[in-house]
């Protein structure tokens, strides 16, 4: 996307489990004098190899003996979300003015974390350069304030971390970047769509007509709403869906970052089946390819990865006429 209009300016790894292993080694100070002592103390050491019902064990004067419960970890599955990533110029542009940003982290301890996700796609608008300097800033600004107020706090072992109000944080993000945007970009401007996860659950923060759709049990839902001249002419019931497709006028929106000092921001929150599939796409793809199509694709290619090297390629096919970036999360289960 390279231009818009101000159309309603507002006013202001799955990993398999390890066994436990335990090996309880004398002190050499402890070691038997006579081979009877020696067989005597060998049949109190305790091998623990079992990976369905762990017992942990410390070692006192030389014995084995369970540490308190409240030590012991509890069984926690080592399955884990995924994600692809890729974004193309396409077949006609001459730079790519999307952005693009991922982050995920898991871990396993007595710290309890859930995973952490963070993934963002941003479509500039305006000049040769000012859409995607304004892409890039948007993307830099979104994932740095949202990593600090949100991630960190957990890294630290802030109780309150789970306290912390989460779509606050991504509206107040987006503002900044905003701002940001006016005064580094005047002549730029750029959608945002960006999906904060935490455990199963996926909060949500869009301005402009990139898109995220939810994938589950072979349905495609289009959780975001187009901030577009069209999609307001949909709603009004001025416009079919169908005619929208030969509109002469399918790019212009009334909501972006860099039009206005300030910028209204839909947030909303979703739980994440298992197995269930978000993606996050500029309009060089849902341009391209039909929901159908974006479907059976995703469902088609378990790994991530591959499937957005297929959703890209399909958008390349069918002309290419716009930078194309698919980021695509996949839930276990």
């Amino acid at each position: 996307m390279t231009w818009f209009r101000r159309i309603f300016s507002p006013s202001s790894n799955n990993v398999p489990e390890k066994e436990a292993e335990a090996a309880v080694t004398p002190a050499v100070s402890e070691l038997p004098e006579t081979a009877a002592n020696a067989e005597a103390e060998t049949k109190e050491l305790i091998d623990i190899r079992s990976t369905a019902d762990v017992a942990v064990h410390t070692v006192v004067d030389g014995a084995t003996r369970p540490l308190p419960q409240d030590t012991v970890l509890p069984p926690m599955g080592n399955e884990h979300a995924s994600f692809g990533q890729l974004t193309d110029i396409g077949k006609v542009r001459t730079n790519n003015q999307d952005a693009a940003f991922s982050f995920f982290a898991t871990t396993r301890s007595a710290d309890e974390w859930p995973d952490f996700g963070l993934f963002v796609v941003a479509d500039g608008m305006g000049g040769h350069q000012d859409g995607e300097k304004a892409s890039a800033i948007t993307a830099r600004s979104v994932a740095s304030q949202i990593l600090d107020a949100l991630y960190m706090p957990m890294v630290h072992g802030d109780n309150r971390a789970n306290e912390i109000p989460v779509n606050e944080v991504l509206i107040e993000a987006v503002q900044q970047a905003n701002s940001d945007v006016v005064a580094k970009v005047p002549e730029g401007g750029t959608t945002i769509t960006a999906a904060v996860v935490i455990g199963d659950l996926a909060y949500i923060a869009h301005v402009g007509d990139s898109r995220i759709y939810l994938i589950h049990k072979g349905i495609i839902e289009q959780v975001t709403r187009d901030h577009s001249l069209v999609q307001r002419l949909i709603e009004l019931g001025q416009l079919t869906p169908e005619e929208a497709g030969d509109h002469q006028q399918p790019n212009v929106l009334y909501r972006a970052l860099g039009q206005n000092e300030n910028v209204e921001v839909d947030t909303l929150t979703r739980r994440l089946p298992p197995n269930s599939r978000l993606l996050l796409c500029s309009d060089g793809l849902w341009n391209q390819a039909t929901d159908n199509e974006i479907l059976d694709i995703v469902t088609k290619h378990q790994n991530p990865q591959e499937a957005c090297n297929k959703l890209v390629a399909l958008a390349n096919m069918r002309g290419g006429i716009d930078n194309v970036t698919a980021v695509l999360l996949k839930l276990p289960g």
